[in-house]
């Protein structure tokens, strides 16, 4: 089965992508990578890594994880930083989603900082 995310790189398996940072295996070396984890953790609903993943500044009481949202696709636009030896990152994605209204695309430029070592989602960019 590939990834979610559809895999990095490219058609890689869950179990060799996203799943040992799901399961707190590892953590993700660069801001994509936890960009398309957190995807993951969206459509299968683990709170558990949005949390842990999510800088504590900007994270929500709600994480908003929808029991009724399906998520379809991912795509990554462009990233910007964020890469091992960077401190911060953008990772500019579009998501594709199915709620009670219909399909529907989310596109996000995603800022991410390092936090004791580790990327950390921080915020939402406006385009």
């Amino acid at each position: 089965m590939i990834c979610s995310c559809s895999g990095m790189p490219p058609g890689t398996d869950f179990d060799h992508c996203c799943r040992p940072a799901l399961d707190g295996e590892i953590w993700p070396t660069t801001a994509e990578a936890l960009m398309r984890s957190r995807y993951t953790a969206f459509v299968r609903k683990d709170e558990n890594h949005l949390f842990r993943t999510w800088h504590a500044r900007t994270r929500p009481t709600d994480l908003g994880v929808d029991e009724d949202t399906e998520w379809l696709g991912l795509e990554i636009l462009d990233t910007s930083g964020g890469g091992v030896d960077d401190a911060t990152g953008t990772v500019h994605f579009r998501a594709r989603f199915r709620d009670h209204l219909g399909d529907h695309d989310l596109e996000e430029n995603s800022s991410f900082v390092r936090r004791a070592g580790r990327w950390m989602y921080l915020e939402a960019l406006e385009n």
